[in-house]
């Protein structure tokens, strides 16, 4: 069972961290004569810990590495005592601390967050205050380009590439992570691909690996992508690298409609990290293709990965999956997964309550019984939806309202044109001169008499028809402005 943290108080996570920080401090400097290949060129003793971590470098929002989290009340970070001189500790040594929080973030340990802005400053300052003979050890360089990858502030990684006069940070390396950072990945396509195989087995490997498959992502190379997440997963488990390619995948495989592929990323995403502060991502990831792909999925499928969350996020998905059903036409799983979630609230849950009624009643329209249909929406308290649930349920009003109103006789006239009868159905001329031909001119001239008469009722029903395509219209435009509303609200 998960424990229950307090605010006002750290985790064990975060006293770890800060632990981690006076011992660190008394370790002795790497010895030469190792084997482990760095960003340098050089040769040096791989960290103790043994675990590459990750650098959120997503394509899009998440181009620049992990995106800020929110403030939460649970102490001041600057004013939290820490074993030894943060300032004076080696750049390595820092990272390694600042991968640790970032694992513990998302395994589910979210008072770890601010603990992670707090490293993310301390790192910065430390690098842009270091002197260039701390780049001589090649962790420390590995530790700042480690940084850049994990959230990093860019510009620091420019600052030490002007600075560096020794040689100490592979150029190479150091163009295509800046060029990513930057977001002209692409342009550099073929060059990263160069430096993963180069350093793929080392410190900065896994987060080299998850940005040149972000970069081929971006590219539509789905195939090759899906490849490198999957290297940048298994050679960093249990760590942010990890989740984040998890995520990545889901969304590669359900872009390309690579079903199977896509429900088994999903079940190991719900396996590993359901707590991580990025399930949100997943779940609409996940929403997207059971709606798109049901008929493939099931629901034995979908049970067998929502088995791995509690009660609270199964429900919110299924509600999920309602919404997005009724929006898309798919009635019997707007049924089924409403039906889900109603089951699923307990007694003192009345806004999934409400919802899962809102849905279940829109799913039934088109169905028999609409005025009790109508009756059910009209009952969903408003106090439990949100805006764009309110506009929502406005809207499936306005539908439910429009079935059940009597049609106007008039509009039932069905109107005939002589223009349409005066054309021959095979060659598209006019049908006079035929008619002309073989009834003479007595029968033209009849029904050129009567014209008028036909002129007129004719002109009558389509004035009645074109007020009718009209109010439809109006209809229409009002349902749109109200569903355009609540996906404003839900931008917001």
């Amino acid at each position: 069972m998960r424990r229950t943290l307090r605010p006002g108080l750290l985790s064990c996570a975060v006293l770890a961290a800060a632990f981690a920080f006076g011992a660190s401090a008394q370790e002795q400097p790497a010895s030469p004569g190792s084997d482990t290949l760095t960003a340098s060129g050089t040769q040096a003793r791989p960290a103790s810990d043994g675990n590459a971590k990750e650098a959120a470098a997503e394509s899009g929002a998440d181009a620049g590495g992990i995106p800020d989290f929110p403030a939460r009340d649970g102490g001041d970070m600057d004013a939290f005592a820490m074993t030894g001189d943060i300032e004076a500790l080696e750049p390595y040594k820092l990272v390694r601390s600042l991968q640790f929080v970032q694992d513990a973030v998302v395994k589910g340990d979210h008072s770890a967050m601010e603990m992670q802005r707090f490293l993310l400053g301390v790192i910065e300052s430390r690098l842009r205050s270091a002197d260039q003979r701390v780049f001589d050890d090649p962790r420390n360089v590995d530790a700042a380009l480690i940084y850049a990858m994990s959230g990093g502030n860019p510009e620091t990684l420019d600052l030490l590439a002007v600075r560096d006069k020794f040689g100490n940070f592979d150029n190479e390396v150091v163009t295509v992570l800046r060029a990513y950072l930057n977001g002209r990945a692409a342009k550099t396509k073929s060059s990263l691909i160069e430096v993963v195989e180069v350093y793929k087995n080392s410190e900065i490997g896994p987060y080299l690996i998850l940005m040149a498959a972000n970069v081929l992502a971006a590219t539509n190379d789905a195939t090759d992508a899906l490849e490198l997440f999957d290297w940048a997963r298994l050679s960093a488990p249990g760590t942010l690298v990890e989740e984040a390619a998890l995520r990545r995948s889901l969304f590669v495989a359900a872009r390309k409609n690579l079903v199977d592929e896509a429900l088994r990323y999903a079940q190991l995403y719900a396996r590993r990290f359901i707590n991580s502060p990025y399930a949100g991502q997943y779940a609409d990831l996940l929403v997207d293709l059971v709606v798109i792909n049901y008929g493939k999925v099931g629901d034995d499928r979908l049970d067998e990965i929502l088995s791995f969350m509690d009660r609270p996020r199964k429900r919110e998905v299924y509600l999920r999956i309602a919404r997005k059903a009724v929006i898309s036409g798919l009635r019997d799983l707007a049924v089924f997964a409403s039906g889900e979630a109603e089951a699923l609230a307990g007694p003192g849950d009345k806004a999934p309550q409400a919802l899962a009624d809102l849905y279940a009643g829109m799913a039934r329209i088109p169905t028999d019984g609409v005025d009790g249909v109508l009756a059910g929406l009209n009952a969903v308290p408003e106090r439990q939806l949100s805006g764009r649930d309110r506009a929502l349920r406005a809207a499936a009003q306005i539908i439910a309202t429009e079935v059940l109103r009597k049609p106007d006789p008039n509009s039932l006239t069905q109107a005939f044109s002589p223009n349409v009868l005066a054309m021959d159905p095979e060659d598209g001329t006019g049908s006079s001169s035929s008619a002309e031909g073989e009834n003479g001119n007595a029968e033209v001239s009849a029904t050129a008499a009567g014209g008028s008469g036909i002129d007129e009722e004719t002109a009558a029903a389509d004035e009645i028809f074109r007020g009718f395509v009209s109010d439809r219209k109006q209809t229409l435009e009002r349902i749109d402005k109200l569903l355009e509303g609540g996906e404003e609200d839900k931008g917001s």
